[in-house]
């Protein structure tokens, strides 16, 4: 038995979780989610989440743990939230933003500007001496991470000097130069 599927979701207060048909949608006090389900069945019981499957055949082993955690980044999402910071690594990086307009400036010829959706929130932060930081924050965990690895993408760290766009804290694979 999936050992992460078998767990039961608690409901923080001031979360509400509906299952009608075929969608679990999750309200709090910073969204709204829903996610559609199927092979696995889920009830509510005194304020936990519980997701439960008939048999033991391949299909519904596999959509056990995986509904039972993206319900839990749901509920976790509309109670507290998620954040992701990205360090721009090089000479002359920088990022700034006006709004929900990231403006990106990476070694390229010409700046990059990225209209992030209005569901996940931006902030630069930019300290003399340091690298700049992105921070992005949202109640969808999978939104966020397109939107951090559609950032990434424009920069990938690269192995010899590390310049490039990096999630804070993220170890690089670094190689050695040329040797003489």
């Amino acid at each position: 038995m999936s050992r992460i599927g078998k767990n039961p979701i608690a409901i923080p207060a001031g979360v509400t979780v509906e299952v009608k048909e075929a969608v679990v949608t999750v309200k709090g006090k910073l969204g709204e989610l829903s996610q559609e389900f199927s092979d696995v069945a889920i009830k509510i019981e005194d304020n936990q989440v519980l997701v439960e499957r008939s048999s033991d055949n391949k299909n519904e082993r596999a959509k056990h743990g995986l509904y039972r955690a993206l319900i839990n980044n749901m509920v976790v999402g509309v109670s507290e939230g998620f954040t992701k910071q990205l360090e721009l690594v090089g000479v002359g990086y920088r990022a700034s933003n006006q709004g929900q307009k990231l403006d990106l400036a990476l070694g390229y010829s010409h700046n990059i500007v990225l209209e992030i959706v209005p569901e996940v929130g931006v902030e630069t932060v930019s300290e003399k001496g340091k690298n700049p930081i992105v921070k992005l924050s949202s109640f969808d965990k999978q939104l966020l991470g397109q939107v951090a690895a559609k950032i990434r993408s424009f920069r990938k760290p690269e192995p010899y000097k590390g310049k490039g766009i990096k999630f804070v804290g993220e170890e690089l694979r670094r190689k050695a130069g040329k040797s003489a």
